[in-house]
């Protein structure tokens, strides 16, 4: 069981077990913002919601803490070559919730500048995933997965 530390607190939150059973995101707006190591410095609501996470659990803890172990890593480590150079990012996601269960969305990452143009954080919001593509999607990500190094 995998766990992170909130870097506020430093608690200790143990990540659930996978649930094979999925939670719809029906839509609406969920947001969040991290700083340039990936975290969480800010968790809207619904994304509070679907998650399962509080407001004290998010804030200081790494994005990851909602990270499904059926992501690959080759995902994310596009994700962050995008996002490092500025570029916004947009893909898939399955997401876990703190009781295990899943969601997937459509996840698009930007960076966030200061006045002068550098990086000084992400913002990220979701869009509501097509059933279709999360099959094709699913099959890439399983394909990716049994390609990583245990």
């Amino acid at each position: 069981m995998a766990i992170v530390t909130n870097s506020i607190t430093n608690a200790k939150i143990k990540k659930p077990v996978p649930v094979d059973e999925e939670v719809i995101f029906d839509g609406g707006v969920m947001i969040t913002e991290t700083d340039i190591a990936g975290i969480i410095t800010y968790a809207n609501r619904k994304f509070r919601e679907m998650t399962g996470y509080t407001k004290e659990e998010l804030i200081g803890s790494p994005h990851s803490i909602n990270r499904h172990p059926d992501m690959p890593k080759a995902a994310f480590k596009k994700m962050w070559e995008t996002i490092k150079r500025g570029d916004m990012w947009e893909g898939y996601v399955k997401n876990m919730r703190k009781d295990g269960k899943y969601y997937w969305v459509i996840v698009w990452i930007k960076p966030k500048l200061d006045k002068d143009g550098n990086i000084i954080g992400y913002i990220a919001g979701r869009k509501v995933a097509n059933k279709e593509e999360i099959k094709r999607v699913s099959r890439t990500y399983r394909q990716m997965k049994a390609q990583e190094k245990p």
